[in-house]
């Protein structure tokens, strides 16, 4: 079985399930919800980072990456649940952020203790350029008492590591064959399209210095090094790169088989058709042609060119799909499953982000210090002293904060939403004494619809396998496509708006039979009429 007809269900541990009551989920936690996912049929675990650390960006600033910290468990814990896993046939990918450590990892303490030999794990000069930090600033900070200054792309406590330095790229290689002796059987690598800076660093004022760093071509030499040290000696490892302000020419070269790089990429271009001029603080409707625009092109450069792509709408890093494209007031139910058939009927493997199964949507925080990370409280304060009133900079960060998607999982409509029997480490969200799993699973269907998608993927080769090619590319209110292989041809059509559109069906699709729709559907003819956010997949065997 490849990776093509597997489901991914991502979790992000801090707020899964808390089972020592001290405010943040943990590893037992997972485990003991193994039965949970099992029954919605994902394949495998995306955990975000577990590892020690000092938690200033949520755990991606690792100050040990073959540990696991206290808060969370211990490592006797995470063998447990990769074991326990295995019966119920669900394999564990684990998030590998190997472009930087934290300042207090044991290399970056050395390196400012003199240490040259550690000195050399960084990337330290003596002149800044002008590049920006993703998180806002100069991406450039003082080397301790010294007169150079270290990179760090992400937070100031994040320093990036040097990959020309051929001990640096053997020490990570270590730490993924650390975890793969392990048993883990996936690898999601954090910004891994950014781990290949030039040798000689240059002023870039376009794009915030971007194309400084950002899939350069040494990066594609980097990860088939990787891939031969460690996880491709095992065909039965899935890998997924995190890709950064990417190209879909970079992203067919990371994924094509023979290149032997990485299975799948993320990219994240869809998901900034809310942006306004670009950028991302900022609150605007969703740009629904630029938004099918980009979904038809990458699925059909992707397909054309044997690269293959990660699906999802949600993950730790993005507020709710739900909030940004559905009108949730009216249609959150209907809204939430034609989302889903959108990605998983699609070409790529469908990602499922924890809560999404339910229909979860963001928190709906009334006060600033509700939130706690570092990029929106950074954002906060640069809107509020760029000109925005506090209500204006609020009602923004309201709406794209990092923490929309962070929240405790639902479990039930319990204190804390059954998470924790304490305080939670992140306010639980307004929602969870209506939107639960327990309330879904006796009342609802979002989470059926969603164990019906995750079955036809494995039981139609046309889904996980077929090509794709766009249909009704003018339309501007459905997104439609058509997927075909040797054995079939299915249409999936999806109207993204809350008002009814007719559109026209293929001649050959009329005698076809439907595959799965979000409404009861009548009979297939020339046209056909959707609802509001209407999913409507129409099946065609050869």
């Amino acid at each position: 079985m490849t990776f093509k007809d597997k489901v991914v269900y991502q979790i992000y541990p801090k707020s899964f399930l808390d089972t020592n009551n001290d405010g943040v989920g943990d590893l037992e936690g997972i485990r003991q919800k193994l039965p949970y996912l099992a029954d919605l049929g994902v394949d495998m675990i995306w955990m975000n980072p577990f590892y020690p650390s000092p938690q200033k960006d949520n755990g991606y600033d690792i100050s040990d990456y073959t540990a696991v910290d206290a808060r969370f468990g211990t490592m006797a814990e995470f063998e447990k649940l990769v074991q326990e896993a295995q019966t119920y046939g669900i394999g564990i990918m684990l998030d590998m952020v190997l472009n930087h450590v934290s300042i207090e990892h044991e290399w970056f303490q050395k390196a400012l203790a003199g240490d040259k030999k550690y000195q050399d794990y960084f990337i330290l000069r003596d002149e800044p350029t002008d590049w920006v930090s993703k998180f806002g600033g100069n991406a450039w900070e003082k080397f301790g008492d010294t007169d150079k200054y270290y990179l760090h792309l992400f937070d100031k406590t994040q320093a990036d590591l040097n990959w020309r330095n051929p001990q640096v790229r053997k020490e990570l290689f270590e730490v993924v064959n650390f975890w793969k002796n392990k048993g883990v059987k996936g690898f999601r690598l954090d910004v891994i399209n950014v781990i290949g800076k030039d040798e000689i660093l240059q002023n870039n004022s376009e794009n915030e210095g971007k194309a400084e760093y950002t899939d350069k071509p040494i990066t594609h030499d980097y990860l088939q090094e990787l891939n031969r040290q460690t996880f491709g000696s095992d065909e039965s490892i899935i890998t997924v790169g995190e890709m950064s302000s990417t190209s879909i020419e970079n992203c067919i070269l990371y994924t094509q088989p023979e290149r032997k790089e990485l299975s799948m990429v993320f990219n994240f271009h869809h998901l900034k058709v809310d942006y306004e001029d670009g950028q991302k603080w900022t609150k605007t409707d969703f740009d629904f042609m630029k938004l099918k625009e980009l979904l038809h092109s990458w699925g059909k450069e992707m397909s054309d060119n044997s690269g293959w792509n990660a699906l999802f709408w949600n993950n730790h890093d993005q507020p709710r799909a739900l909030n940004r494209f559905i009108d949730v007031e009216n249609y959150r139910v209907e809204g939430a499953k034609m989302l889903a058939a959108a990605i998983h009927l699609n070409r790529g493997t469908p990602y499922i982000y924890m809560g999404e199964e339910i229909g979860m949507i963001d928190p709906d925080f009334a006060r600033m210090d509700n939130y706690v990370d570092v990029e929106c409280l950074n954002a906060f304060d640069n809107l509020f002293a760029n000109g925005k009133s506090h209500e204006e900079a609020f009602e923004i960060v309201k709406t794209k904060s990092r923490d929309n998607s962070r929240v405790p999982m639902q479990w039930d409509d319990s204190t804390n939403a059954g998470f924790s029997q304490t305080a939670p480490w992140l306010s639980v969200g307004k929602s969870y004494k209506e939107i639960n799993v327990k309330k879904e699973l006796a009342q609802g269907d979002i989470h059926s619809f969603y164990k019906k998608l995750i079955a036809l993927r494995k039981q139609y080769s046309v889904i996980s396998e077929g090509d794709y090619q766009p249909y009704l590319e003018a339309d501007e209110q459905v997104y439609a496509y058509i997927r075909e292989d040797s054995t079939a041809k299915v249409l999936v059509v999806n109207n993204f708006y809350g008002k009814e559109r007719t559109v026209s069906i293929p001649k050959e699709f009329r005698t076809g039979n439907v595959l799965i729709s979000n409404y009861n559907k009548k009979e297939l003819s020339s046209t056909v009429d959707l609802a509001p956010y209407e999913t409507l997949a129409i099946y065609l065997g050869k």
